[in-house]
């Protein structure tokens, strides 16, 4: 998991699995298509995303091609469910809470948005506006 959110933590990063997200690329058009950025710099953070499990590559001639794994965000995308499935739990549990809590009263109305002291028609010290 670490590999994986050190990965995704590099805007650049990001920016490449978004263009090999739909279909292969090659290091070249991933290049080119980025503009400002060294062929260097590209290799590299596509051997970060390959090692993190999020682009696969294969050999087609001289040129490696890359695309996004459909399954690499998985691991992610089951951590934040569990964050998330304990924060509801949470929640359920304090609504539940106030719920059952001893004398428990309505809460008493907001006044709607704009109607605060400035609303009324008379306020000690006079109209200073």
């Amino acid at each position: 998991m670490d590999t994986l959110l050190l990965a995704l933590g590099a805007p650049r990063r990001r920016d490449i699995l978004r263009l090999v997200r739909r279909r292969e690329r090659s290091a070249g058009e991933i290049h080119r298509a980025l503009g400002d950025v060294t062929f260097g710099a590209v290799s590299q953070h596509l051997g970060v995303l390959e090692r993190a499990g999020l682009v696969t590559a294969r050999r087609d001639g001289r040129r490696r091609l890359y695309q996004a794994r459909p399954d690499g965000l998985e691991p992610l995308r089951e951590w934040l469910a569990s964050m998330w499935d304990d924060a509801l739990g949470s929640l359920r549990r304090l609504a539940e809470a106030e719920e059952a809590r001893p004398g428990k009263g309505r809460a008493k109305p907001v006044p709607p948005s704009g109607k605060g002291r400035r609303g009324r028609a008379h306020h000690k010290g006079g109209d200073k506006r």
